[in-house]
């Protein structure tokens, strides 16, 4: 099997919404992997951190992470604390997170951005 497109995410998320927007008008084939329906492993996450980074990953803009303890916030300044919490709450993750056929991983949406990540991944 050839490696193609995979978009994470959440499905009802607005940034995703325009991100498969973006992908479905430049005619890419993905596959859409959301966090919610297909799970949050901890190999993917691994992957996920080994390439960005658990900073990169984990919004800190967003309501779930509004909602959480401080203490809980503070736990997530470390790598396996950002881990435990991106698992037991995968919304928590910023989104999307776009893989290219070749593994490279481009995190959050903008549209200036993804043709031009698009072109030199395709």
């Amino acid at each position: 099997m050839t490696a193609q497109w995979v978009m994470y995410g959440i499905k009802n998320c607005d940034t995703i919404k325009k991100a498969r927007k973006a992908l479905e008008a430049a005619d890419i084939d993905y596959v859409f992997h959301d966090y919610r329906v297909d799970g949050l492993d901890e190999a993917l996450l691994h992957t996920l951190i080994e390439q960005v980074g658990h900073e990169v990953l984990l919004n800190t803009r967003g309501t779930t992470w509004r909602k959480l303890s401080d203490e809980a916030r503070h736990a997530a300044q470390s790598e396996a604390g950002a881990r435990a919490l991106m698992l037991a709450y995968p919304a928590i993750i910023k989104r999307p997170v776009l893989a290219a056929p070749n593994g490279t991983l481009l995190v959050g949406f903008d549209a200036a951005r993804y043709p031009t990540f698009i072109q030199e991944n395709d």
